[in-house]
């Protein structure tokens, strides 16, 4: 039985193995470009004595500018890149087995659209400023956002008898759309033209803010819910199944709904709060991963992370790279991959979970 389980679990292994080593690579890439070319090997120099707090190498016969762009420019922003993209794509595939479709993400259901409403607000109301304020005052609000958008999707799909996935991704598009115009009043009625420019970055998205102090408000609540999502693998896989067919097998899923929908949209908001509004990473990773390797959970899980976490990298490394001296938002560019992958997934008939 064990030498069974071995089997199974060793392709999943080797491409875990395989898309870290990937991201690996990626990072190298990513770090040496931009606006201000350094080479790989001064990359690898400034790394090995930055990680190894100065006790590897030397490298105090490189330009001061480069060491700084490359520590405390690049590296945060790329590690931000990969937990962006690892909470969005771990979102996405637990909200798509909650609600039983494919379409959902956290862009879709409107929770972005609440955590940036949310940290619109506390812009406006003074939490954009000051070192506390401003890292705990909008995280909070950009979390309380995603959670009434959360709420008030549940209690609009629940109108009228079952809440089904139809009526879950229309009360997502309504809520959605409801948000983003409240987030548009706000800004209009502010006159505050500082709290205007810093709300831009919600509603198109950047890293352009990460930095080493910012990091473990999020890397670490990311990491806490991707490794509890590991544990519920046989529950998510349940839910495909269906309510009737989990209560054959004695489960009830009402309250795992709830629980699940409310860490997805904590992690949301803490996404939204760092990044802003990023769409489409949390609908066509998981359906690729999906796509290419099935719809147990055990595997597409930690797949759909290290997928996600790749993707953004790439996603961040071309916003920076493909006009020449300018810096394109990034959900700009996850929108003009994911929009097309979305109509085909639209059109394309016969589609379910498992590709």
């Amino acid at each position: 039985m064990l030498t069974s389980n071995r089997k199974r679990q060793t392709p999943m292994l080797v491409w875990v193995g395989l898309f870290l080593m990937m991201i690996t690579l990626s990072v190298i890439v990513s770090v040496s470009n931009g606006q201000a070319d350094i080479s790989f090997w001064d990359v690898g120099r400034i790394l090995v004595n930055k990680m190894s707090q100065g006790t590897i190498g030397e490298i105090k016969d490189l330009p001061v500018s480069s060491v700084n762009i490359i520590w405390f420019i690049r590296m945060p922003r790329i590690l931000l890149a990969i937990f962006v993209g690892l909470g969005l794509a771990l979102c996405g595939t637990v909200m798509q087995a909650v609600v039983q479709n494919p379409l959902a993400d956290p862009y879709i259901l409107g929770i972005s659209s609440g955590s940036s409403l949310g940290a619109t607000f506390a812009i406006l109301i003074g939490f954009g400023s000051g070192s506390f304020l401003s890292q705990f005052g909008i995280g909070l609000g950009a979390f309380a956002g995603a959670m009434i958008a959360t709420l008030s999707v549940l209690m609009l799909s629940n109108i009228g008898g079952r809440m089904t996935s139809v009526k879950l991704i229309l009360s997502g598009s309504v809520i959605s759309s409801l948000f983003g115009s409240v987030s548009n009043l706000i800004v209009y009625l502010a006159g505050n033209s500082e709290g205007i420019k810093t709300i831009q970055f919600w509603l198109m998205g950047s890293l352009a803010s990460a930095t080493w102090s910012k990091l473990g408000m999020l890397i670490v609540p990311v990491l806490l819910v991707f490794g509890f999502f590991l544990t519920q693998s046989r529950l998510l896989n349940v839910m495909l199944l269906g309510d009737e067919a989990a209560v054959t097998l004695g489960v009830s899923l009402s309250r795992y709904r709830r629980l699940y929908m409310a860490m997805t949209s904590l992690t949301t908001g803490l996404i939204v709060a760092n990044s802003g509004m990023i769409g489409f990473v949390g609908l066509i990773v998981p359906h690729i991963v999906r796509g290419l390797f099935g719809s147990d959970h055990k595997v597409t899980l930690p797949l759909t992370a290290v997928c996600g976490a790749l993707f953004m990298i790439w996603a961040d490394l071309i916003s920076r790279i493909l006009i020449h001296n300018v810096e394109l938002p990034i959900g700009i560019i996850t929108a003009m991959i994911g929009a097309p992958l979305f109509i085909y997934i639209i059109i394309k008939k016969g589609y379910s979970f498992g590709g």
